[in-house]
């Protein structure tokens, strides 16, 4: 079957010509007609170069140009890895480097960590806002090119317990269920509606584009470039019905700003990514009113397993409607979700175990990784990872992540790979990390070491640190402990870690 999703964006380009379609804050860069057009240009200059299934690199803060070289990547049958440009410089080479990608793209204020990396592959860094990209633009439109629905379209890296990151692929059939998903179940959108893009268009934000170019909805990027709730509330007078994802930490942000100020201009909320609390999930829906939609999912399905939508969150007469409140909702149109035993066998309502996802959502496999591929995908079903227990009513509720992931500010964090740097510590024995709920962040991370000899610097820990991974990684918190507790077979027991940092009077903190 032949998809590619570059076709919503003529679609829309045909069906509505003059609707806006791409603002850097309150500024219209395009219509659908001009940015089609852009598009078909970009497309051929890359395709000049590349050929269908090469890999793009995007190492970009969000900005314009990061909804048409996506678009102009699959009109040219090109797959994108949008890559976190929060990542430390020995991240990035590692993601284009197992990518394999041929061209990087990258924002002006990156472009000079990113031009001297000397990776296999990647032919050239452009810079979007230098001459090499506007070279990109001199040809004439192309046609799309042809791609079948199983081809990829986009790779999304996300680290595992192992400490090495895994290339997610998703294909156009992927993309294609998502978008479907999310206009029966979400939200609707009608041409002229707006999404502002406050949280990474690496992650979520950039995959919630694609529902609002299919509806010719306006994409709006922050002339920040990132999240700020003052900016946030202007952007709100100047456009309607607008839509935002964000992690729970920013909803809290923004129901904490300061001021009186008219959110007549918003639709909808998508939150997901982390933990909400219910005492802030009921701040926000007095604050906004009726426009919350929770979504769970995770890279291998992405925010398409289960949505608690506005409805459930308006039925305040339900008997159960703060358990629902803290559930995660119940599965999407088309995705078959259980809570299964070890052999994968459904389990009755009320039962914690692993979750499991079925459907044209979840992803292909790992790329160039078959062995995490047919273990995470075993039986045909998606192991997720996470733990949690679903309800007589399927309304899911997340107890757990087995994986140990840290969620900090929307970002995910392995506590593996953070372990594995402390560890070129010569005065680290054993390490283990672990979240720490906080009220701005979500969760924190702390740093439990077993030293060997005289307990080491933090100071010390901490450059060792920004030397290896990125900033928002590094331990918050660093405690010395005699010996880290295990269970019979040698595991760190993490939990009674997380006990630890519970209980009252620990002074044992080095800073």
């Amino acid at each position: 079957m032949s998809i590619n999703i570059a076709q919503l964006l003529l679609r829309a380009a045909h069906v509505h010509p003059q609707r806006p379609a791409l603002a850097h804050g309150t500024r219209l860069l395009a219509s659908y007609a001009e940015l089609a057009a852009r598009v078909g240009r970009l497309a051929a200059g890359l395709a000049a170069r590349l050929k269908p299934g090469d890999r793009v690199a995007l190492v970009m803060k969000n900005c314009p140009q990061y909804v048409e070289l996506m678009f102009a990547c699959w009109h040219a049958g090109l797959a994108v890895v949008p890559i976190n440009a929060k990542l430390h410089p020995k991240e990035l080479e590692f993601i284009l480097a197992d990518s394999g990608a041929r061209l990087c793209f990258a924002t002006a204020d990156l472009y000079p960590a990113l031009a001297p990396l000397a990776v296999a592959g990647v032919e050239e860094v452009i810079d979007v806002d230098g001459p090499q990209y506007a070279r990109l633009f001199t040809a004439e439109p192309m046609p799309i090119a042809p791609r079948l629905a199983d081809d990829a379209a986009w790779l999304f890296y996300t680290s595992g317990t192992t400490g090495r990151p895994k290339g997610v692929t998703l294909t156009h059939r992927n993309a294609m269920a998502a978008i479907l998903n999310y206009l029966s179940d979400v939200d609707t959108i009608a041409p002229g509606d707006a999404i502002i893009h406050a949280a990474p268009m690496s992650h979520g934000s950039g995959f919630y584009m694609l529902p609002h170019v299919a509806r010719a909805g306006v994409n709006v990027v922050p002339e920040s470039g990132g999240f700020d709730p003052a900016e946030i509330y202007a952007l709100l007078q100047a456009h309607h019905g607008v839509t935002m994802f964000a992690a729970p930490t920013m909803v809290k942000r923004l129901v904490d700003h300061p001021g009186a100020a008219d959110t007549s201009g918003l639709k909808t909320i998508v939150y997901g990514g982390g933990p909400m609390y219910l005492a802030d999930c009921k701040a926000a829906l007095r604050r906004f009113g009726c426009k919350l939609v929770q979504i769970y999912g995770q890279g291998e399905s992405p925010m398409t397993i289960t949505c608690l939508d506005k409805a459930l969150h308006a039925d305040t007469a339900h008997p159960r409607y703060e358990q629902r409140l803290a559930s995660v909702g119940h599965a999407f149109t088309g995705v078959e979700v259980r809570v299964a035993d070890a052999d994968d066998r459904p389990l009755p309502a009320g039962e914690i175990r692993e979750i499991l996802v079925r459907g044209d959502t979840v992803m292909a496999g790992y790329w160039n990784n078959p062995g995490a591929s047919a273990e995470t995908l075993r039986n045909g079903w998606l192991h997720t990872g996470d733990v949690g227990s679903m309800d007589e009513d399927g309304f899911l509720t997340l107890k757990d992540r087995s994986k140990d992931v840290i969620i900090s500010g929307g970002s995910n964090i392995y506590p593996r790979e953070v372990e594995e740097v402390l560890l070129r510590h010569p005065a680290v024995s054993e390490v283990s990390v672990v979240g720490q709920a906080d009220a701005e962040w979500g969760e924190i991370v702390i740093a439990f070491i077993v030293a060997r000899g005289q307990a080491p610097d933090s100071a010390e820990l901490d450059a060792l640190c920004l030397d290896n991974i990125a900033r928002f990684k590094r331990p918050k918190r660093y405690v010395m402990i005699d010996s880290l507790p295990k269970n019979n077979t040698g595991k760190v027991l993490k939990t009674r870690l997380r006990e630890l940092l519970a209980a009252p009077g620990d002074k044992r903190f080095t800073r």
